[in-house]
């Protein structure tokens, strides 16, 4: 279940030490396969840390406990960052996350439902989150159920049709408790964003389908905690579906792979782990500190 903290500080250092985690647990389980998608996992830790910590309600205990709010992972090849973020959660044992991608592995590279807690959908082929968002909402509406759902995309998958399809059925069916979270890290697997399809003027796209438009430095914990708290404040059962538009940088918080070049699915050299992992814990240790 979600942290109940007193000041805003002490959300924001909560929220920082919980994304410091993340990133150090998502290039571990990249080292046990010596590559991966770790510099989503990297550029999204502070949302996965803001929602798992701050925002989402849930039982560790209980992971199918009919009350939770739903966080729908529609980019399938981000998991890597969302098992940290259950372990970080207490949803999944740390230690399991040294069984990523091997075989019989509750943890396998892209998201299946079937195999992991916590786990609602599997992510595979893009465009298919926010329609299944969707009727998540429509039914736990139904059923008189007041849960939240929360579905990530990443800006990638706007190029799909089908989501701009879902966006304008939430909008028409009114589905107040549903939020879309966009990573917008700019680079997809065929290369920049904005050379393969571009998306801009994305928040007023989203506004023209009737939703209410949050846009913030998706690396900007206090930016996101004011975001979604705005979000969670007008969240009701008719009401407009909202967005949060998140600006990442894909490798944020370790240098060396903050500038790679290819950098959707990165291959890390044996030697540079323990250069990411020092930089990432000197970063770290050097972050500004909020007055409470």
């Amino acid at each position: 279940m979600k942290a109940t903290f007193c000041t805003k500080a002490s959300r924001i250092e909560a929220v920082g030490d919980a994304a410091y985690r993340i990133r150090r647990n998502a290039l571990r389980m990249g080292e046990v396969q010596g590559q991966g998608y770790v510099g989503q996992a990297l550029g999204a830790a502070d949302i996965l840390a803001a929602l798992y910590t701050d925002q989402l309600d849930y039982r560790a205990e209980d992971p199918e406990w009919d009350g939770r709010d739903r966080f729908l992972l529609s980019t399938g090849h981000y998991a890597i960052g969302l098992y940290a973020a259950l372990a970080e959660a207490g949803i999944v044992p740390v230690e399991e996350l040294e069984t990523y991608g091997s075989d019989d592995s509750r943890l396998p590279m892209s998201g299946m439902s079937t195999y992991t807690p916590g786990m609602e959908i599997s992510g595979g082929s893009l465009g298919h989150g926010l329609t299944i968002a969707v009727g998540y909402a429509l039914g736990l509406r139904a059923r008189g159920n007041p849960a939240r759902i929360v579905n990530f995309l990443s800006d990638g998958e706007l190029d799909e049709g089908s989501t701009w399809e879902a966006a304008m059925g939430a909008a028409h069916h009114r589905l107040g408790r549903l939020t879309a979270v966009v990573d917008i890290n700019a680079l997809q697997a065929d290369g920049p964003t904005a050379g393969v399809l571009r998306t801009e003027p994305v928040a007023e796209k989203w506004a023209a389908c009737g939703w209410r438009v949050q846009r913030v430095d998706g690396n900007d914990v206090a930016a996101l905690l004011e975001a979604f708290d705005a979000v969670a404040a007008e969240a009701d059962d008719q009401g407009a579906p909202a967005v949060v538009l998140c600006d990442t940088k894909v490798g944020r918080g370790v240098p060396l792979l903050e500038e790679r070049e290819k950098a959707h699915f990165m291959r890390i050299e044996e030697h540079e782990w323990a250069i990411c992992q020092k930089q990432l814990a000197e970063g770290h240790m050097n972050r500004e500190k909020v007055a409470p």
